[in-house]
């Protein structure tokens, strides 16, 4: 995929000076727009003309099409030990702990309960103190003196208000899921479905499937919620109609690469060269994995570096990773050319050959299918959770004993895993217990 071009780097935020680091496009202290300031300091320093300080109290800049990039180069650190059962997991930052308690909405195929962790209220900006005066409009949560235009950034300092997608949250009997923004993003451009069906013969089958965009591609976000809901309607329709897992699951991700394609054609081209530029420059993109669990086997389907792993309610059976990366680092480690570890400290690891979305090479979607032998839980996540509990041992060690009768807090111990390990990029993961329970399984 085309990397974005490189902007000019600012010594500091204009706004709170506060230094930004190598490839933020947005200031860690207050959220400002740093690829816009560069842009509007890089013409004034090409003529010899120090760039004008913003006035004070400005509004933010309208937001350009460019993207931070797509990951962080990171080494997967050694695993912070897991929560005991029925607590939070530690963070490493108050707003990982404000996250944790709140409660949005996501996109989903059936009927849910959306919960939180704690008993707090939303962290959307609507949540915030009012300001006096009966405005009605609500108080920015940093400089606490400015109101929230309806981007969600404040209108004095322009930091980035949280919004409904920061941190959410979704439990069915039988899976649960968790998403939050992390500690390094502006926004979560991961998405996530959860949903669950009756097959033919009347036992239940639970579905997740979880997407990350593609940060370096314009609306990934988007991309993202659009694929994972049309995965997880594409599922719920095809398996109560008695269709084979794998062949339902290859069938539910060519509807969210659809869906995504989709995507390109919104932005109005006027004709056929215009068509041709937006669908093979910088299209919406995204990844996606997948799990459905039935009473006696788990398929999963994916393409790109989300990944599934299997882990035994007995932890002295072996876990596994179910899913193979469409990755550079994957590639390299295939072809005998590098070790897993060197293939993964290098800085092209996560530059991914295999996603959604129009500008894609070709749509080849990997499924399989497996029999576990004893009962246990499907973990389904993006990179923002791998990246600090790579191999499946790892990912074992971080998943609670009791995570088949707890799915939920399951997912939060998870989240809090990766923002206590940095959170240096969203993070979604469904945990999904097999088999799946018998009962009721009902879809909206």
């Amino acid at each position: 995929m085309s990397q974005m071009p490189q902007l000019h780097r600012l010594p500091a935020c204009p706004t709170c000076e506060e230094p930004p680091e190598s490839g933020d496009r947005y200031c860690d202290g207050c959220g400002a727009d740093l690829s816009a300031a560069a842009r509007t300091a890089q013409p004034q320093e090409a003529a010899g003309q120090a760039p004008a300080p913003p006035a004070a109290g400005a509004a933010r800049q309208e937001r350009q099409p460019d993207q931070e990039p797509e990951d962080y180069p990171l080494a997967a650190p050694a695993p912070a030990p897991a929560a005991p059962p029925g607590t939070d997991a530690p963070v490493a930052d108050p707003r990982a702990a404000a996250a944790l308690g709140a409660h949005a909405a996501a996109p989903h195929t059936s009927t849910s309960t959306t919960t939180s962790t704690g008993g707090g209220t939303g962290t959307g900006a609507g949540a915030g103190p009012r300001l006096s005066g009966g405005t009605g409009r609500p108080r920015c949560a940093a400089c606490q003196e400015g109101t929230i235009d309806q981007d969600g950034y404040c209108e004095h300092c322009g930091h980035a208000q949280a919004r409904e997608r920061d941190h959410m949250e979704r439990e069915l009997e039988g899976v649960a899921a968790a998403s939050d923004r992390g500690l390094r993003h502006h926004r979560n451009e991961d998405a996530f479905s959860v949903s669950a069906a009756t097959l033919p013969d009347g036992s239940p089958a639970v579905v997740a499937v979880v997407c990350d965009g593609v940060s370096s591609a314009t609306r990934p976000d988007d991309a993202s919620a659009a694929a994972a809901h049309a995965a997880g309607e594409s599922l719920l329709a095809a398996l109560p109609r008695g269709a084979h897992p794998q062949q339902a699951m290859n069938e539910a991700i060519v509807s969210a690469a659809e869906a995504v394609n989709s995507l390109a054609a919104e932005t109005g081209a006027a004709g056929p060269h215009d068509e041709h530029q937006q669908r093979h420059q910088n299209a919406p993109a995204c990844t996606i994995v997948s799990a459905v669990v039935t009473s006696h086997v788990l398929t999963v389907g994916w393409i790109g570096d989300s990944r599934a792993y299997w882990v035994p309610d007995d932890r002295m059976a072996p876990a596994a990773r179910l899913t193979e990366d469409d990755s550079w680092a994957a590639q390299m480690v295939a072809a005998g050319l590098m070790s897993e570890a060197e293939a993964y400290a290098d800085e092209r690891a996560h530059a991914i050959t295999g996603w959604l979305g129009a500008d894609a090479y070709e749509l080849e979607p990997h499924t399989a299918t497996f029999k576990p032998d004893r009962p246990g839980v499907v973990v389904v996540c993006t990179d923002g959770l791998w990246n600090y509990a790579e191999s499946a041992e790892e990912m074992a060690r971080a998943v609670p004993p009791d995570a088949r009768a707890r799915p939920l807090n399951s997912a939060q111990v998870l989240v809090g895993h990766a923002l206590g390990g940095g959170g240096h990029d969203n993070v979604t993961v469904a945990v999904v217990p097999f088999p799946a329970p018998p009962g009721r399984a009902g879809s909206a």
